[in-house]
């Protein structure tokens, strides 16, 4: 996949023919697509060019952070797309933090597009490193490539993708740059198309290994069908208190199956001019 930017990704020539901007319907999807990222990393920018919204907000089930929603359809499937709280990590210190690792790891969207700022790539990549442990399907797109140029900064987005064994797109989100690549990568992410081969952290002894085999092995005949077990065990033994406490009291069969609709019965949604 050619990411470089190119006239084929300027303005002028943001191909909308295959796109159809749906708003607020997302009945019917063929896909589901989270948009994380760090805050202020054009992540609205990203999900308001491909729903035609302003941002259309409301709140997440039996919370008070709000969330965002629409859709859109390309070459002929039609994609829910959720914009989840922005948030520097997804190790659960705050409920944006725990909302947006909540969905990614029980809502198992069909593809994960990360947002970061391509002027602190570094800095951005705890989050992307943190997605990539979970999910399998994901998106690299590297926003603010204007912003970089001007600051004499290169992003090579070829070897970015060997590294992270997943598609990377360099957009400029506000002028609409980088958006034929990412919907194509989208499209060929959630159809099967590219097969993403996420760089995962296996830097692990004998001893945690073998902890974490025996931790899933627990959960599992607790929760038979949980997913994501492995990384579940794995901050169960980091000491992540929130995801021990709703394992012990059952809480995580909620979760589970309040992401796993997808929050399809979260409809109270109201667009914001």
């Amino acid at each position: 996949m050619n990411s470089t930017m190119n006239c084929e990704v300027c303005p002028a020539n943001f191909n909308e023919k295959n796109l159809k901007k749906l708003g607020i319907d997302t009945s019917n999807v063929d896909f589901i697509i989270a948009l994380a990222g760090n805050p202020n990393t054009g992540k609205s920018t990203v999900f308001n060019n491909l729903t035609g919204l302003r941002q259309h907000t409301g709140n997440w089930p039996g919370k008070t952070v709000a969330r965002s929603e629409g859709a859109f359809s390309f070459n002929d499937k039609k994609y829910k797309i959720i914009d989840l709280p922005g948030t520097y990590s997804l190790l659960s210190a705050s409920s944006d933090e725990e909302i947006a690792r909540d969905f990614i790891l029980f809502g198992q969207p069909d593809v994960t597009v990360i947002v970061i700022d391509a002027t602190r790539v570094e800095r951005n990549l705890n989050l992307v490193l943190q997605v990539l442990e979970i999910t399998d399907r994901a998106v690299l797109c590297v926003n603010l490539i204007d912003e970089a140029k001007r600051k004499n900064i290169e992003v090579d987005s070829r070897a970015l993708s060997k590294k992270l064994g997943i598609p990377v797109v360099l957009a400029a989100a506000r002028r609409k740059e980088g958006m034929n690549e990412l919907l194509n990568a989208i499209h060929e992410v959630s159809t099967g198309k590219f097969k993403c081969k996420p760089y995962r952290i296996s830097e692990y002894s004998d001893e945690l290994h073998s902890a974490i085999s025996a931790m899933t092995e627990q959960i599992l005949k607790i929760y038979p069908e949980l997913p994501n077990v492995r990384w579940v065990a794995l901050r169960m033994l980091e000491g992540d208190n929130t995801i021990t406490e709703a394992i012990l009291n059952g809480e995580i069969g909620n979760l589970v199956n309040s992401y796993q609709t997808r929050i399809s019965a979260a409809s109270d949604s109201v667009e914001v001019n």
